[in-house]
């Protein structure tokens, strides 16, 4: 089971990514990636967590079943199960791709090129919290010169 939800949670947000990454931003794109994409993988995660911090699936945790997030030895006990790998997986793809539409909706209204996004996109895809300091780190030496970079 976990096999399969982590196939459509990857397929789903690499298809967003493709779209974000290569397509038009129209409106309907843009609400796609964040209602479809964004929604959907929050709906999961949402759904996972709770679901393993119930014990109504896979349960994760240590003794007694409780869940800490405290020490690293909590944290690698959720995971130790699949569905711990996958729920946090899907936390990973959410906000990856939370922070690639926020990047692109900003990179478009500071009017950068589509293609100084896209290897930033592709680093926020690849490496989320790299792809964000690039894209900050870009957009701030913009706003320090005060001019375009395209």
């Amino acid at each position: 089971m976990w096999d399969t939800v982590f196939g459509i949670a990857n397929g789903l947000a690499i298809v967003m990514w493709i779209g974000l990454i290569v397509l038009p931003r129209w409106p309907a794109l843009l609400a796609g990636v964040l209602y479809l994409g964004v929604g959907l993988l929050c709906l999961a995660y949402a759904t996972g967590i709770i679901g393993l911090m119930t014990g109504a699936f896979d349960p994760v945790g240590g003794a007694g079943g409780v869940v800490d997030f405290t020490s690293i030895s909590g944290v690698q006990s959720i995971f130790a199960s699949d569905g711990g790998t996958t729920i946090a997986w899907i936390h990973y793809l959410a906000f990856d791709l939370f922070v690639g539409l926020w990047i692109a909706r900003d990179a478009d209204a500071k009017e950068f090129s589509r293609f100084v996004q896209a290897p930033i996109l592709l680093a926020t895809f690849m490496a989320g919290p790299l792809g964000l300091l690039v894209w900050l780190i870009v957009r701030e030496r913009r706003a320090r010169q005060g001019g375009r970079w395209q």
